[in-house]
């Protein structure tokens, strides 16, 4: 599919500016002054803020910990919701390019944040710019909002709604097509289990919400151990590899967690209730199911802490599923806190908001799709009135949190089109 042909400079520019942001390595780093999530962070917000004005839009910078670029005079206010923050790359030899060079090749662009959520930010910002050199002055107030916290904690909108107010209505390019109705409740929970005192060290995970790919201990076992399929020795430490993947979707990876602690267990160095529980489901937890799918449980952080095992767990619970339930559950496994908790996003299928992009997205691809659930959670449950649309197409391969993330020409093509129907439409 082909953009229209006075757009076409304006979309390879487009793809510059991406590759310019992508190779910000915006990972959530220490805080210091001026830069709550650090100074990569920092700078990917400056960039796209920079960007945004040099294009004549108007921008505000919330502290750094947020901005917006902002379209028209209306009243009525419209967000678009995107995030500039990544998560981190994992294993450096599983990418075949360097994670932050943003090479093209093969009809594609290569890096950390292509599909989540640096490029759909970037075309939602130069769709905006079409638009207006095309003379399109906007009904609505739309207010293009850059996060940098999505992935770690939603810092970013809490401060946003300390220091100004979310528009009710619009919608978050960081999830999938044809167009979401719902979005499972996220619940983010750290276990402590007992931990033997021969156990010297344990530790695997980067982020709560990426599936565990090494997990490494150190243990009498070190001593003369002979290496498994699952567990090698390096040095002085048992390692053991998984495959990174969306802490909603962890059948799509390979738990590094689950090897390390079934051999720990096996010879009394851990409590075989972590493997039990957390990973066999011996309470029923992934039973709970309704319309949205089913209850996903991802242990993917593990470590040390006073003499325990914490295992810190995502958990995607179906939407129309009463909390207190999941609450039942989680009881019988072992003591907890809660980290953090996302309540579902439930929309009618039929509202104006859903119903306007399902008929972009059909009457762009031909297609006769119904509009989607998932275990993803994105920035549209910060609205009153939110959903999800975009930017990963029905049956395209998912590296979204995975080595080797991309995003192909033809799907910024898609995009491109569809969010500036979607714009246009929505702020009219």
């Amino acid at each position: 599919m082909e953009i229209e042909k006075k757009d076409q400079e304006l979309f390879e520019n487009m793809k510059n500016s991406l590759k310019e942001l992508v190779r910000i390595p915006s990972v959530k780093g220490e805080a210091e002054e001026g830069a709550p999530f650090g100074k990569d962070v920092r700078d990917a917000l400056a960039y796209v803020l920079s960007l945004a004005e040099s294009l004549g839009f108007r921008t505000v910078n919330y502290d750094n910990y947020i901005g917006e670029a902002v379209y028209g005079d209306g009243k009525e206010e419209m967000a678009i919701l995107c995030h500039i923050d990544v998560v981190p790359v994992g294993k450096l030899s599983d990418w075949r390019f360097p994670p932050f060079s943003a090479t093209e090749t093969e009809g594609k662009i290569f890096g950390r944040g292509t599909m989540d959520d640096k490029g759909p930010a970037i075309v939602c910002l130069y769709c905006m710019k079409a638009l207006k050199d095309e003379g399109y002055f906007p009904a609505k107030k739309i207010k293009l909002i850059f996060g940098c916290d999505e992935e770690s904690g939603w810092g970013c909108i809490r401060h946003y709604r300390e220091v100004a107010e979310l528009p009710r209505f619009g919608f978050s390019p960081d999830a999938d097509f044809p167009v979401l109705y719902a979005e499972k409740g996220i619940l983010h929970l750290k276990f402590f289990f007992d931990a033997d005192p021969r156990l010297v060290s344990l530790k695997g995970g980067e982020r709560i919400n990426v599936v565990c790919d090494r997990c490494v201990s150190i243990s009498p076992l070190n001593e003369n151990f002979i290496p498994t399929d699952d567990v090698k020795k390096e040095g002085d430490e048992l390692v053991s590899y998984g495959v990174a993947a969306h802490g909603s979707m962890p059948e799509k990876g390979k738990n590094a967690i689950l090897p390390m602690l079934s051999l720990l267990a096996e010879n009394g160095l851990a409590d075989h209730r972590i493997v039990e529980t957390l990973f066999d489901d011996s309470i029923g937890l992934k039973t709970l199911e309704d319309e949205t799918g089913k209850l996903t449980v991802s242990p993917n952080v593990i470590d040390l802490e006073n003499g325990k095992i914490a295992v810190s767990v995502d958990i995607r619970y179906p939407a129309t599923i009463p909390f207190r339930v999941v609450e039942e559950k989680i009881a019988q496994i072992a003591p907890y806190e809660i980290l953090s908790h996302q309540r579902p996003l439930f929309n009618d299928k039929n509202s104006f908001l859903v119903q306007t992009l399902l008929k972009i997205y059909n009457e762009t691809t031909g297609s006769d799709l119904q509009p989607m659930a998932i275990g993803g959670g994105t920035y549209a449950r910060a609205l009153q009135e939110g959903t999800a649309f975009g930017p990963e197409m029905p049956g395209e391969e998912s590296t979204v949190h995975q080595p080797n993330e991309y995003v192909s020409l033809e799907n910024l093509k898609l995009q491109w089109i569809m969010y500036k129907k979607a714009i246009r439409t929505l702020s009219e």
